[in-house]
């Protein structure tokens, strides 16, 4: 600057008067250079935006900042494919998934820590360090010390990968790109460089290393330095706080306004030739109408996620016009609010100008000093130094009283992702019977999985026909199920019936979830269908109790085959509500003795939750059959008897008998008395004979009751056993 270079010039010649002097000279020569590009330092829009040229700048970030960084290194998209199968009978298609590992950097001074992390606006990172998207993570906080980073050194090799030290930047190691269109998506960091608010003092001693005197006490939340020279960021603070930027010729001083201000009485007023014409001090006032009637200050608001905030202050008497001025750093509502007011409140007082003359031995004020005029009650600052045949003649302005308490404003509601912790997975691996109508030749193996926070989005699922020795990957879970636990027990009842008297309350995994009621017509069309241990139900009405537990009541029992677990409830049994988007099916075919399925998502760690089922199948053997009957003829022989069942189609629609649904109608039947050997029949008809002859021996073994068993046979396997017990009396 001319003005460090003519004040030291100054000095040589003449001691301190001709520093004094060789600064005013230099001031004015600095006017004319660069007085007309006015401010260059940081803009509102200078962090929201993520770069990768080579040369951008990096901010010095102090306090609490959300920036976007700049990306420093990064690797190709990383394709990975997998086969999915699509049902039985159907090809394979190939998934495409991408990824990439990437560095960005942050601040160009050591920070403390980085809260939470955005993606596309969008919540990637949340305050508790969780992520919502998988991906690795190493933060490097900008220390001498730091060594490098050991995938950048694997990939670009050690010799050629900085340390990166005395910068903080952020590695992303593989994160999964499929939410955000499988590219890198546009990124942006909570990064608190000082905990708690950091004075403005503060912020210009360090980035002006010593150079600069500030005494001020003026306090930010966060601050990101850079721009063309200290000088421009010291004026950009300058234009938000009551303090003026003085060049003393050796170093920039940042001084708060004075109350008072240095006097300049009326024996320093300067005579000269024309003192006739010119008065020492003379006095002017600009209209109101050069000043707007309000102004409005946009910042960084911090209880806002650091989103853009505006803070408006208002004067009647002004133009009828509204001026915006950016304040690129991070306050509060009410510190910006009070940046507005005091940016108005300058302008008003500084519409009023004055001019004095003084002798040159006044040469010790500087521009940006505050003076006190004698005959003036107001106090003055020094807007400019002029000095012409040995008259220093000052331009001042009036100084703005200094405001004391930051008024009351409000920061507006925050349009804000709710920041939810992913947490562990729950599933459930369920034998469904079949649910809709048609015949199946696979087993309908469905997966049901949610979490016990409301964050919970997804996992990826792993699935074993071999007892765990070899997993393949089976796809990913659906959106979060509708699940909990039984509270108490439900109990039996006839699976024939509508249950009315029996309720059953179950607890949902977590708040989000919820159940409702459905009336016939819903119940028809297949709503409120759950699996609650190993019984299909169906219930009507869903009553809220309070911490996340329902009552069911009006339930329909034991469906689609399952009465067979109606006698088995137990407190504490899963509940899973069905419904198509929730579950996702694994493929399985008939026959497998086992299929075990594990699910790993984001808050699962080391340890994924597996489950397993034995023979799954319910969907491809008949039901068991049912109303079995022994009706004792006047000859003394018993009628057996039974009705099939058919898993091709539930509903009666043609009030005809149901499709058979297996290749031929076959039976295996067992006839076993309570005392002696059973007998096996193998029969291709409901119904058989017990003769009066086969119970007289049975009698003379010492039996007295007989249960007949029966199960269908199908193509891939037997139906559950349907029983009944007579007597031989």
């Amino acid at each position: 600057m001319a003005t460090l270079v003519f004040s030291a010039v100054g000095r040589l010649i003449g001691g301190n008067v001709g520093r004094a002097v060789g600064a005013v000279i230099g001031q004015r020569i600095d006017q004319k250079l660069f007085g007309g590009k006015g401010r260059q330092g940081p803009r509102l829009n200078d962090l929201s935006i993520q770069d990768s040229s080579y040369g951008s700048p990096i901010p010095k970030l102090f306090g609490a900042n959300r920036v976007a960084g700049t990306v420093i290194w990064s690797t190709d998209l990383i394709e990975a494919k997998k086969k999915v199968s699509q049902g039985k009978g159907q090809p394979k298609a190939t998934v495409y998934s991408y990824a990439a590992s990437f560095a960005v950097a942050l601040s160009a001074r050591p920070i403390i820590r980085v809260g939470r992390n955005w993606a596309d606006g969008k919540l990637l990172r949340g305050a508790a360090g969780d992520f919502k998207t998988q991906t690795g993570f190493r933060l490097y906080t900008g220390g001498e010390d730091q060594g490098v980073d050991p995938l950048i050194a694997s990939l670009e090799g050690a010799s050629n990968t900085p340390a990166y030290r005395g910068i903080a930047y952020a590695v992303f190691d593989a994160m999964q790109l499929a939410d955000y269109g499988n590219r890198i998506p546009s990124l942006s960091f909570e990064v608190i460089a000082d905990e708690g608010v950091v004075a403005v003092g503060t912020i210009l001693s360090e980035l002006g290393g010593g150079a600069i005197d500030a005494d001020v006490h003026a306090t930010v939340d966060g601050f990101a330095a850079y721009g063309d020279s200290v000088r421009s960021v010291a004026e950009t603070l300058e234009s938000a706080f009551a303090f003026s930027v003085v060049d003393d010729g050796y170093a920039l001083k940042v001084r708060a306004a004075s109350p008072t201000g240095s006097p300049v009485t009326r024996r320093m007023f300067a005579a000269s030739a024309d003192a006739g014409r010119v008065p020492p001090v003379a006095i002017a006032r600009r209209s109101a109408s050069t000043i707007p009637e309000t102004l409005s200050v946009s910042h960084y608001e911090i209880d806002r996620d650091y989103q853009q905030g505006v803070q408006r202050a208002r004067r009647d008497g002004g133009a009828r016009r509204e001026v915006r001025v950016e304040a690129p750093f991070v306050l509060a509502a009410a510190e910006a609010k009070a940046v507005a007011e005091r940016q108005l409140g300058r302008m008003w007082n500084e519409r009023v100008e004055a001019r004095v003359r003084m002798p040159w031995s006044r040469l010790d004020l500087l521009p940006g000093d505050s003076v006190a005029v004698e005959g003036s009650d107001e106090t003055w600052r020094i807007r400019s130094l002029q000095l012409e045949n040995m008259v220093l003649e000052a331009g001042l302005v009036r100084s703005a009283p200094q405001q004391l308490l930051a008024p009351a404003a409000d920061a507006g509601r925050a349009l804000a992702e709710p920041d939810l912790l992913h947490g562990p997975t729950t599933f459930h691996l369920l034998d469904l019977p079949p649910l809709g109508d048609g015949l199946s030749d696979a087993p309908q193996l469905a997966v049901a999985a949610a979490g016990v926070s409301r964050g919970w989005r997804s996992a990826a699922l792993l699935m074993s026909i071999d007892g765990g020795a070899n997993w393949v990957e089976a796809g990913t879970t659906a959106l979060p199920a509708t699940m909990g636990t039984a509270v108490t027990s439900l109990g039996g009842s006839d699976p024939r019936l509508i249950d009315r008297a029996r309720t059953v309350d179950v607890a949902l995994l977590n708040s989000g979830m919820a159940l409702s009621d459905a009336d016939e017509q819903g119940i028809r069309a297949g709503r409120n269908l759950a699996v609650l241990g190993n019984e299909l139900i169906q219930f009507r009405t869903a009553t809220p109790l309070g911490g996340n537990v329902w009552r069911l009541s009006g339930i329909g029992r034991g469906l689609r085959g399952t009465e067979w677990a109606v006698p088995f409830h137990a407190i504490d049994e899963r509940f899973v509500l069905i419904d198509n988007d929730s579950l996702v099916f694994v493929p399985a075919s008939a026959g497998v003795a086992e299929v075990r399925v594990l699910a790993a998502g984001l808050g699962d760690g080391a340890a994924p939750p597996e489950q397993a089922v034995i023979a799954p199948g319910q969907a491809i053997v008949p039901p068991a059959p049912v109303h079995l009957r022994a009706e004792r003829g006047s000859n003394g022989d018993t009628t057996l008897s039974w009705v099939r069942r058919s898993r091709d189609g539930w509903r009666w629609l043609d009030a005809a008998d149901a499709p058979l649904g297996e290749e031929i109608e076959s039976y295996a039947v067992t006839l076993a008395p309570d005392v002696g050997v059973a007998t096996q029949l193998d029969l291709n008809a409901p119904s058989t004979t017990y003769t009066a002859s086969q119970r007289a021996a049975h009698q003379s073994g010492g039996a007295t009751s007989m249960t007949l068993i029966v199960r269908q046979r199908g193509r891939y396997g037997l139906s559950r056993p349907a029983s009944l017990s007579f007597p031989l009396t």
